[in-house]
């Protein structure tokens, strides 16, 4: 296992947890790669069916134990594990870099922004209440009370390894539920280093994990990690009866199978999926704001984030000088290995990535687009990818269809107000939309029309843990974060009470 430059070496782990660290009960491992420098970074166990179902059992056992030790007290736990991830934000962010690739001030962001939704939603559940209403007979009273979903599952990618798990475990968590996460096997190192974290914060110094049970901390089980084959792991989880809840980032492919699969048991599903991003820029945009926009929103973590601006569409009487400054600025970004901290850009996550940004740009240029600037590997090699610009982008190419999960920017100019609309919403997805405007009144017309569950007007930076994230249309159903994450791990429950009279 590569040793990095952390403060903390024991944040550095290469065993799954289910109660206490494990390998795989069949011995199988796989190696980790850092994606800038393709060194082995750690021997991972690959945990199977019997892996995964031991963690839904122990889920099970410790729901109770979890459940009863109260809001205030989890809240406590919680806080104190946010808490954690901010004291140790500089080595959670370099095991972020070296396992993803993204620049390292991007990582470690990351992981302070990842630990407010800890904060949040330990707060958010002691807000949480019922409510008596007006009972329909004068002897009763109806009293309408939340209580945990039960145990949950978490499935997330690679490319938040930090802000998705903490936005799932962390409602779970704050909810009451107890919860077995399932990693992308690309970038298991930062959810195995969180849940280090979070057994620190649950256990007061000198007690052991048996005596967790009567006392306030994470009992065993209520958090586990498993490290594997998502086919796998997920099909299990998925046909689990004891799990009742399931929480996805991911492909809109999969989530689709993801949501057959939990038919069966009729489970909730909750689904964060694919987007293909408009950015418009009209004609009385500023300008210079709506560069500088765009060059966050397509370049950050290498345009591979579900929120990329995937399509920057362009009123005409701006088209020329949008176009001119914007590749300017692309042209200044520099490419390397997001451990170095002058890098803007770091690699791609592997070689399937560059290879459909490969085929993204070599079909629009076929089809008339002219690349700008970049449009091919990086001269550093391995998966690094020059920042694009493609320009003459029309409806007929893939790129206007397909997610490309890459930097590449595809302009498209458009006329009028009504037909930029219709371009934004000429996708099955419904994910996150920006637009520039300095008009009021346009404004307004623009963020109702636009088919988005998140609508960013003259500003990119729009994520907080008090507001809900997800999407319209194939991009997902449920919310994250604000109370709305909250109440994705909570049911409702009705209880009428009779003789009164």
């Amino acid at each position: 296992m590569t040793t990095l430059a952390l403060e903390d070496q024991g944040l550095l782990r290469d065993r799954a947890f289910v109660g206490d660290w494990c390998g795989a009960s069949s011995g199988e491992t796989y190696e980790l790669r850092n994606p800038a420098t393709c060194d082995t970074l750690a021997t991972l166990p690959m945990l199977g069916s019997e892996d995964a179902a031991r963690a839904i059992e122990e889920a099970g056992r410790a729901l109770p134990l979890w459940q009863g030790l109260g809001t205030d007290q989890r809240t406590t736990v919680l806080q104190r594990w946010a808490a954690l991830i901010r004291e140790n934000k500089d080595d959670l962010g370099r095991i972020m870099t070296a396992e993803m690739g993204k620049p390292l001030k991007e990582s470690t962001g990351e992981t302070v922004y990842s630990s407010t939704f800890i904060d949040w939603f330990a707060g958010e559940a002691a807000r949480s209440s019922g409510e008596i209403v007006p009972a329909h007979m004068g002897s009763q009273r109806a009293v309408v009370t939340r209580q945990p979903v039960g145990v949950g599952a978490a499935i997330t990618p690679w490319n938040f390894p930090a802000l998705l798990v903490t936005r799932k475990v962390g409602a779970a968590l704050a909810a009451g539920c107890t919860i077995v996460l399932k990693p992308s096997s690309l970038s298991p190192l930062t959810a195995l280093a969180l849940v280090e974290l979070a057994n620190r914060a649950g256990i007061p110094p000198g007690l052991a994990l048996v005596e967790l049970a009567n006392r306030a901390g994470i009992p065993p089980g209520a958090f586990s990690v498993v490290v594997g084959r998502s086919s796998v792991i997920g099909k299990v989880i998925m046909e689990s009866p004891a799990v009742r809840t399931v929480s996805f980032t991911g492909s809109t492919a999969v989530g689709k199978l993801l949501m057959a699969q939990g038919a069966a048991t009729v489970k909730r599903v909750g689904l964060e999926l694919g987007g293909n991003a408009p950015f418009l820029c009209f004609d009385d945009a500023d300008l210079d704001r709506a560069v500088d926009g765009a060059l966050v929103a397509k370049y950050r973590n290498a345009g591979q984030t579900c929120v990329t601006a995937n399509r920057f569409l362009v009123q005409d009487a701006i088209h020329d000088r949008f176009v001119e400054r914007f590749v300017d600025k692309v042209k200044a970004l520099k490419v390397g290995n997001g451990l170095d901290e002058s890098t803007d850009m770091g690699p791609l996550i592997n070689e399937a990535a560059v290879d459909k940004v490969t085929e993204h740009v070599a079909d629009a240029t076929s089809k008339g687009a002219t690349v700008l600037t970049g449009g091919q590997r990086h001269a550093l090699g391995g998966t690094f990818f020059e920042p694009t610009v493609l320009g003459g982008v029309t409806r007929e190419m893939l790129i206007f269809e397909e997610e490309t999960f890459g930097p590449v920017a595809p302009v498209i100019r458009f006329s009028s107000e009504h037909e930029g609309i219709h371009l934004a919403n000429d996708t099955s997805y419904g994910l996150a939309a920006y637009f520039y405007s300095r008009d009021a009144a346009r404004c307004w017309r623009v963020a109702e029309a636009l088919e988005a569950g998140i609508v960013c007007e003259n500003t990119v930076a729009f994520s907080s843990a008090r507001a809900p994230f997800g999407g319209f249309k194939e991009s997902g159903v449920g919310r994250e974060g604000g109370h709305q994450g909250l109440e994705e791990w909570q049911e409702i429950k009705y209880r009428c009470i009779g003789g009164l009279e």
